[in-house]
Formats: structure tokens, C-alpha cells, sequence
């Protein structure tokens, strides 16, 4: 298609233009993963804010930790491997209890299957990186 007057070359400039800043946009309008992982897996435990106060802490044996701390409870260092452990559950968590409550390694490693159940992908590679967007997450609710 040729646009042989100025005004539909500068139509045609215009969509392109709009079109271009629609998808520089995009990034900002992007879900944020490791939100919606810890809304998903641990709000209900942990609360909304990271505090420990979820719904489900009345039904709990102990309260749950207060994930805004974890950072001023080290030294002011984010103890990202530790947080890596307990969640993946290779790190028993006296808090926990028993591992009644999910190891979400384990939990991620079964949905992966059961989605990928027809195509081949690294285990491993998806289990780490929804635990990591889930400690990004954590990681921004610290307090100073």
C-alpha cells in the first residue's frame, strides 16, 4: 500500500509512533511475578505486608516470622541464601513445624511436571527462578 498524500504518510507516522510508545509502556504495565507468588503462597500465613499476622496465624501452632525484619535481624544484611532454604525446604524452619505446611521447591518442581508434561525444560531452571522472584518480592518489604 502506498500513501501517496502527506496526510496519510502522517497518519501511517503517527500509528507507527503510537504503536512504539504503547510497547515502551509495556515493562511498567508488566505483572510483577514475585508479588504474586508470595499472594498466592504465603500472604494467608505471613499477611498482606510481610508482618505475620495472615488470616490463617490463628490456626497456626506458632506465629508466623515477621518477613519485613529479616534484613534488620541480620545485621542489616538481606540473608538471601537462608530465605532460598526455607522456601525451596531444604532448611528446616523450627516456625514451620512439621512440613505439613508446603515446600515450595518441591511444589514448583510438581507444577512444572504436570504443565511441561509434554515438553522438555530444565526442572531446576524454574523451580530457582520462582523462588528468586518470590525473595525479590521478600526482599522489597524489608524495613530500614
Amino acid at each position: 500500500m502506498e500513501f501517496k498524500c502527506l496526510k496519510g504518510r502522517l497518519l501511517l507516522a503517527g500509528l507507527v509512533a503510537g504503536s512504539l510508545s504503547a510497547v515502551a509502556a509495556e515493562p511498567a504495565r508488566r505483572m510483577d511475578l514475585g508479588k504474586r507468588e508470595y499472594d498466592s503462597r504465603c500472604a494467608s500465613c505471613h499477611g498482606i505486608a510481610g508482618k505475620g499476622d495472615g488470616i490463617n496465624r490463628p490456626f497456626l501452632t506458632k506465629s508466623p516470622s515477621d518477613l519485613t525484619q529479616l534484613a534488620k535481624q541480620n545485621g542489616g544484611v538481606f540473608p538471601i541464601s537462608r530465605v532460598y532454604e526455607v522456601i525451596d525446604g531444604r532448611r528446616e524452619v523450627p516456625t514451620h513445624g512439621s512440613r505439613d505446611m508446603p515446600v515450595w521447591g518441591r511444589e514448583y518442581s510438581i507444577n512444572a511436571a504436570e504443565y511441561y508434561i509434554d515438553v522438555p525444560y530444565d526442572s531446576d531452571a524454574y523451580v530457582r527462578s520462582r523462588i528468586l522472584s518470590l525473595i525479590d518480592y521478600i526482599y522489597r518489604l524489608q524495613q530500614k
